[in-house]
């Protein structure tokens, strides 16, 4: 078994990276809890201080930003993680330099961007101070985190791929049973006959990050060429290679590419990519649901949007949150009919009477800023909903497993339960803990578990 990438020799800091006796997995229970464990291995020389790449496999792409967070923050460790939730604990990671390429792997039922490679720059906004994007995809758009080029300084490129994984039926097939060799994984050094593996395949043509020397380079399309007549082979050659299985090859291929541009990777599962909860469905009803869907509705920018017409649409959309977070924050103090009426009276909140009332029928007191953090899960598009059957969590592990079989090896694995808040359903987490661990262990050999939601850790 190859050993982790940060042994493989590349340098960081004008030093040799470390590697790790066994390969470190860190459980936590909410997924922003992961990154000191990340921050950790750069500080201790496992991972390099920058071009890391990320694979993140989740049912939410985690790829906002905190909103009014100075962009200065992210270069103070303990006050950055103090800012950060669920959804926005990458990209300050990104603005930071560690992090210049992120692989979101994601299962069929969610959409939130859109399919494909996105190459923007993250920077920090001269008129605000915070970080944005030039990002224009609905996801960035609608948090009101795009702006202009020239808007931004200290700039960083940001290399997203984000690529579908489907279900792999359960089956018998040669490939489980060892009869087919899974593609060799590959080297992104080979001037160490000691070197352990490493993120490899062929250079993008056209790429943002030009890091890769052309030795580099050199050596990685002489070590994939084997690897792709390998894949081709296998999947033309059996029958008992399913496509879906051929699928995932592919998908091998796109992720090494894009793993062939950094230094060193971070393989991220949030658990919840099995099986998904909206937890905001269980605490609304259908009716108070579509009216929060109304009052937090995106208005889309026309397909081919000039600059100023992003710029308009973001400006219309950051008035639009920031009324409904005046309106919910007034409730709190006072939801009397009069300051209801107020609220409502305002362009779009006409919604607010029914909704209100609604919540003041079922609950003494309603949380109003719980309301808002459900409403602005309510823009374009719904939050995934989709509790799985074994056989569809099965389907998944056996889609994954192809995908590690075939991959260099990761410096650390980070996981997260996603549980206590509902998104991953309690009933199965431990479920799938145990079979992402069993996975795990099965294709990388002994690994060094630690439980942070817990007391314990082991060595499987």
């Amino acid at each position: 078994m190859s050993g982790p990438a940060a042994g493989s020799g590349d340098r960081s800091g004008g030093g040799r990276l470390r590697a790790y006796p066994a390969l470190p997995v860190w459980v936590v229970e909410d997924h922003q809890d992961v990154l000191p464990f990340i921050y950790r291995a750069i500080g201790s020389k496992h991972l390099p201080a920058s071009n890391i790449s990320f694979v993140h496999l989740d049912s939410h792409p985690d790829l906002l930003i905190p909103v009014n967070m100075p962009a200065d923050t992210v270069f103070d460790k303990e006050a950055l993680f103090n800012e950060l939730s669920i959804e926005n604990w990458i990209m300050p990671a990104v603005y930071a330099g560690h992090i210049s390429q992120v692989v979101w792997l994601h299962p069929p039922w969610a959409q939130q961007i859109s399919e494909g490679k996105h190459h923007f720059l993250i920077g920090k906004d001269l008129s605000t101070t915070t970080i944005r994007v030039t990002g224009t995809d609905h996801y960035f758009l609608s948090d009101g985190l795009y702006v202009p080029a020239d808007q931004l300084e200290n700039q960083k490129p940001l290399n997203l791929h984000v690529i579908l994984i489907n279900p792999t039926e359960a089956s018998n097939s040669r490939e489980e049973n060892g009869e087919i060799a899974s593609a060799k994984r590959l080297k992104l050094n080979t001037d160490d006959a000691a070197s352990t593996a490493s993120p490899s395949s062929s250079v993008v043509p056209g790429d943002l990050d030009h890091s890769a020397s052309s030795l580099k380079k050199k050596e990685v399309q002489n070590a994939s060429a084997p690897n792709k007549a390998e894949t081709l082979s296998e999947c033309s050659a059996s029958t008992s290679v399913r496509n879906s299985e051929c699928a995932i090859r592919e998908v091998v291929k796109d992720v090494c590419q894009v793993l062939q541009k950094g230094d060193a990777y971070v393989l991220d599962i949030d658990l919840d990519f099995f099986s998904v909860k909206n937890p905001f469905k269980e605490m609304y009803t259908q009716t108070e649901y579509e009216l929060l869907q109304e009052l937090y509705n995106f208005k889309k920018p026309h397909r081919n949007a000039t600059e100023e017409g992003l710029l308009d649409c973001v400006e219309n959309r950051v008035h639009q949150l920031e009324d409904l977070e005046a309106a919910f924050a007034d409730l709190c103090d006072n939801d009397d009919e009069d300051t209801l009426q107020k609220w409502a009276s305002y362009p779009g909140m006409k919604s607010l009477v029914q909704l209100v009332h609604s919540l003041k029928t079922r609950m003494e007191s309603p949380d109003y800023e719980m309301v808002h953090q459900a409403g602005l899960t309510c823009d374009y598009m719904e939050l995934p909903h989709h509790v799985s059957t074994d056989e569809e969590i099965e389907g998944l592990i056996q889609s994954i497993k192809i995908l590690l079989k075939d991959m260099p090896k990761p410096t650390l694995v980070t996981v997260a339960r996603s549980s206590l808040d509902d998104y991953c359903p309690s009933e199965q987490v431990d479920i799938i803990q145990e079979k992402v661990l069993n996975l795990l262990g099965s294709v990388y050999g002994t690994l060094d578990v630690h439980l942070d939601y817990s007391s314990t850790s082991s060595s499987l």
